[in-house]
């Protein structure tokens, strides 16, 4: 017999679901703090390190497995003076592949959206808007500045330079309706960052994600097993197609150094698919792969190879994006949270002002002076008042001195 209890009490009716799920919401979501909202680009997140020396600047990029490459190209002058590098700093972002409508031209671009480190002053402790303000002030103008003076600096570059535009979690509809729209690489989602949060090295709990329920993919290292060949069960028929098991990462075994997985579904590949991947001659088995979930045919489906990922999304990721294409929220619905979000804002906003106020008015009007001593000590000598540390006596009101 099973250890795990049945779900005590009755299915929520769906009318009342959408009510309890508004609840659960604002008590413990973006209504309670302040966040930014931004579409999550589909490219690949990379750490941009710039190190200054004597002669010039090195500028290199740090993928997902820890890897570094040096780049040829770029260089970023000082804030305060353009004479001189940049000193050292760390950038977080991601490349971008933009596409010309018109042209079909690509660009490739970086897409700073914070920063831990500039011009060797740590700033990780700080919140976003000081973060993201250090790129939108310092960082990204100067370079902009040199490009302009100088725009024989710009054939050698490895990619282009921009920073990530961000806005208030109530503008959400704006990203969506006007913002996403004009963009010429792929996305797949809202990132909400909270900007009262420093920034957070590995998995940030206050971090919120967004997509909508069949935009939804989880990656997975993909396992192919073949049957075996009629009469000979135990040699393998690679003729023949094999079966495609999605396995996932549960963290690594320390005793035998590895990555641990285990197998957790099955991802469908038709004959015509099937005969399109042999001809390509890629790679498929012990590749980490990102599959999304079709809704129709209830099945996952292939979408493209996560090279740069070292491992497949743990466990723990991917029950929770299960969950999110089972119970997820569509786009009308988030946007029809946006007011709610504005009026909340509007109300930490105001409250913040009342409170800087007070505290103005209170420097404005000293306190007044302490009362006057007692009369029994008026006039004493300090040193032999009554109530003395020095001289005066060893208990008070019961109290040891």
């Amino acid at each position: 017999m099973s250890s795990i209890p049945d779900l005590p009490g009755d299915p929520v009716e769906p009318a009342h679901l959408e009510m309890l799920k508004k609840m659960v919401s604002s008590l413990c979501g973006i209504e309670h703090r302040r966040y930014w909202v931004c579409e999550k680009s589909d490219g690949i997140r990379v750490l941009m390190l710039i190190v200054p020396f004597s002669n010039g600047q090195q500028v290199y990029l740090i993928d997902r497995k820890n890897l570094y490459r040096q780049l040829t190209g770029l260089y970023f002058p000082h804030y305060e003076d353009q004479t001189r590098p940049l000193g050292h700093s760390l950038i977080d972002g991601e490349l971008v592949v933009d596409v010309d409508p018109i042209t079909k031209a690509e660009t490739t671009r970086f897409l700073a959206f914070d920063c831990l480190v500039f011009d060797a002053q740590n700033i990780i402790p700080k919140p976003l808007d000081k973060r993201y303000g250090r790129l939108m002030r310092h960082f990204i103008p100067p370079y902009h500045k040199m490009l302009k003076e100088h725009p024989s600096m710009a054939s050698g570059r490895p990619f282009d330079v921009q920073v990530k535009k961000m806005e208030l979690a109530y503008a959400v509809e704006k990203v969506v309706r006007e913002d996403i729209p004009k963009l010429r690489h792929g996305t797949d989602g809202l990132i909400y960052t909270c900007a009262e949060s420093g920034y957070v090295i590995g998995t940030d709990d206050r971090l919120l994600k967004w997509k909508a329920p069949s935009d939804n993919s989880i990656d997975f290292k993909l396992e192919l097993r073949f049957p075996p060949i009629p009469g000979r069960p135990s040699a393998p028929d690679f003729a023949a197609k094999p079966a495609f098991l999605l396995n996932a990462y549960h963290g690594d075994d320390r005793q035998r150094r590895e990555a641990r997985y285990e197998y957790f579904d099955i991802m469908e590949v038709d004959d015509h698919e099937w005969e399109r991947m042999k001809a390509s001659g890629d790679q498929y088995d012990d590749r980490i792969v990102e599959v999304a979930w079709n809704s129709k045919q209830q099945n996952w489906r292939f979408l493209r190879f996560r090279d740069d990922k070292h491992d497949g999304n743990h466990i723990s990721v991917v029950e929770n994006i299960i969950e999110s294409i089972q119970d997820g929220v569509e786009i009308e619905a988030l946007l029809a949270s946006a007011q709610t979000v504005k009026t909340a804002f509007k109300a930490r906003s105001s409250h913040r002002a009342q409170t800087r106020n007070q505290s103005h008015q209170s420097h404005q009007h000293p306190p007044p002076p302490p009362p006057p001593p007692p009369p029994s000590i008026q006039g004493r000598d300090p040193s032999n008042a009554l109530y003395n540390r020095v001289s005066g006596p060893l208990t008070v009101g019961g109290l040891s001195r």
